[in-house]
């Protein structure tokens, strides 16, 4: 006969955590001020699949500036910078990324916090960038991994709005290795 498990005694709880549900991407807790995530569709035929970015009728959409992608080999990471002035919308649309935020910006209510999202062929998404947010990308597939950036203004060859870090700075705590569980 089973017995019954008492809230007093959390040793014996058979409480579990619940199943994350697929069709939903993992996100963190709490999103750092003005980056917004929309999880991608992919509609799928005998000739291929269709994915939709970015529209212009989303909420997202701010404005377009260029198109350009970038690519890192398995385990590289491409990190830290931020821009002043534009808005970035990546998407992972070939492998899979570790993109990572950190927010700097002192009067933000996320002063400090960091945002870690796997994106790509696992959990199509559109994470939006706003100025001021540091961000780095780490391919954590077997292949090399493209993103493709949606910013919000163009790139000025003679004054480029993008302000760096190293990857592995000691101003930001973040540790970039895979975490095992």
């Amino acid at each position: 006969m089973p017995t019954k498990t008492s809230p007093k005694n959390k040793e014996s709880s058979t409480e579990v955590e619940p199943i994350p549900d697929p069709q939903k991407p993992a996100l963190p807790k709490t999103l750092i001020e003005g980056v917004r995530v929309r999880p991608l569709k992919a509609i799928p035929d005998e000739r291929g699949r269709l994915m939709e970015l970015l529209r212009s009728d989303w909420p997202e959409f701010i404005e377009f500036g260029q198109c350009y992608l970038t690519t890192a080999y398995p385990g590289a990471v491409k990190g830290w910078h931020y821009h002043k002035k534009q808005t970035d919308n990546f998407l992972c649309i070939r492998g899979m990324m570790k993109l990572v935020l950190y927010d700097p910006r002192k009067k933000s209510k996320t002063f400090r916090r960091t945002n870690e999202f796997f994106i790509g062929d696992h959990n199509p998404c559109l994470v939006q960038i706003p100025p001021w947010v540091y961000h780095g990308i780490k391919c954590i597939g077997p292949e090399e991994a493209i993103i493709v950036n949606l910013p919000t203004a163009l790139y000025d060859y003679h004054d480029p709005d993008e302000y760096r870090l190293p990857a592995h700075t000691p101003r930001i705590a973040y540790d970039w290795s895979r975490k095992d569980g």
